[in-house]
């Protein structure tokens, strides 16, 4: 039986393989995390630091053609570490183990068949998954993958119609297929998640929306709503969840109204954004799978969904096409928090446990925090390195004991080449 590393490596080869070249996608991406605590981390430590190379192919190939046709597609992930000993790992690149060493490369694959009827499709297998109510996460070096079935219907002009439930999941630190994705404190080991929605956008793209609801099993129910519009150089986006626990109840009580509202005004090539975001309920706003979370104030290191938060955000971008360096971008954003209180979470329960003697919940009364971001970056346009793309952000985030966060600054370095493999070149 081979390994998952070779398997991996097969499958990315195959990926390169003229014959099946026809739809393939080689994607080269160079990750760098180095975490500087200011307050004690959640592992103890002061500093983590790792730096890895990954290679994720992907293929899709539809195997015969007709009224109902038959697809398959899959993929192929290689890491490999370039920097990241014991006393630094843990940054969510690499796997680590329970001696808290991370191995010296790591590798997974996996893929889904399709049936496809006109513009319905119906995948099984493992996948990436991208809806408000569950989104598997790209935001390391390996993406987030479900397990389970798929229902996509276009057949409508601007209406997408989803449906799914999903049984297994891969993290994206590690190579097998049948981990839990956890929140902050729910957690898909009790079960399936299922899902169901629409999204619609009108003909000109001046307003749209989306309804969907899922089901974390023993744990949760979950309702989502957008509108969004579009006027000129104006834009607002609107999106609203509803969470309340079902079932078994396994997360303890949960009765959470969670709304954000952003709004948008580009001027040439400056964008102006104000955001406003409230949680209303006595546990955070949670949810499962790395992206599952589509309101305004989420942002790179915190989410701003404690229990009765309310958080305002303010951002910057600019690209640089007005002086003629095209693909070159910067964007700085500062988020603040407040009102957060914690201790009225049912006790007992996920998010304030009971460890014997005392209760205690995930936050405090009275917690409030700060996050400033500032990134920059760089698409190459034209030539050999067409779409190669250079992106570096500094994270800051500071917190009180209430508030329960790190205080942290966090560095990203990524490099990314996609290859293309149908013209045997660059995006």
């Amino acid at each position: 039986m081979k390994s998952p590393t070779v398997a991996a490596a097969g499958l990315l080869l195959t990926a390169c393989s003229p014959g099946m070249a026809a739809d393939a996608l080689l994607l080269s991406r160079n990750y760098l995390i180095h975490n500087d605590f200011r307050t004690e981390s959640p592992s103890g430590k002061s500093l983590t630091r790792e730096w890895a190379q990954g290679l994720i192919g992907q293929y899709r190939s539809d195997l015969t053609r007709g009224s109902v046709g038959l697809g398959v597609d899959l993929h192929g992930f290689l890491g490999i570490k370039l920097d990241g000993g014991r006393g630094h790992s843990g940054t969510g690149l690499l796997p680590v183990d329970s001696d808290g060493r991370s191995p010296a490369e790591y590798s997974s694959a996996g893929g889904a068949i399709r049936l496809v009827h006109g513009d319905s499709t119906l995948a099984y297998g493992e996948m990436a998954v991208e809806t408000p109510v569950f989104d598997t996460g790209d935001k390391r070096l390996q993406p987030e993958y479900a397990t389970g079935w798929f229902l996509e219907d276009r057949t409508l002009p601007g209406l997408t119609l989803q449906a799914g439930r999903f049984t297994a999941f891969k993290n994206q630190d590690s190579s097998s297929g049948h981990d839990d994705f956890s929140g902050y404190g729910a957690t898909t080991r009790f079960g399936s998640i299922s899902l169901a929605g629409a999204t619609w956008v009108a003909d000109d793209h001046s307003w749209g929306g989306a309804l969907y609801t899922s089901s974390l099993q023993d744990v949760w129910r979950q309702s989502y709503a957008n509108v969004n519009l579009r006027r000129g150089r104006w834009s607002l986006d609107s999106n609203l969840y509803r969470t309340v626990d079902s079932q078994a109840a396994r997360a303890g009580k949960i009765d959470t109204l969670a709304y954000s509202l952003m709004t948008r005004l580009s001027l040439a090539e400056h964008t102006l954004s104000l955001g406003y975001q409230k949680i209303e309920g006595d546990t955070p706003f949670d949810f499962v799978g790395g992206d599952s979370i589509y309101l305004a104030n989420s942002v790179k290191f915190a989410d701003f969904n404690g229990p009765n938060e309310r958080s305002w955000q303010a951002r910057y971008q600019w690209n640089g096409q007005s002086i003629g360096v095209t693909g070159l971008s910067f964007s700085a954003r500062y988020v603040r928090g407040s009102d957060i209180d914690g201790t009225r979470a049912q006790g007992g329960g996920a998010y304030n446990h009971f460890d014997g003697s005392n209760y205690h919940p995930l936050q405090g009364r009275g917690g409030k925090h700060w996050e400033r971001d500032i990134d920059i970056g760089y698409v190459v346009q034209s030539g050999a390195a067409r779409g190669l793309s250079v992106s570096m952000a500094h994270v800051t985030h500071r917190a009180n004991a209430a508030q329960a966060g790190s205080d942290i600054d966090r560095i990203y370095v990524i490099v990314e080449y996609p290859l293309d493999l149908r013209a045997g070149g660059v995006l």
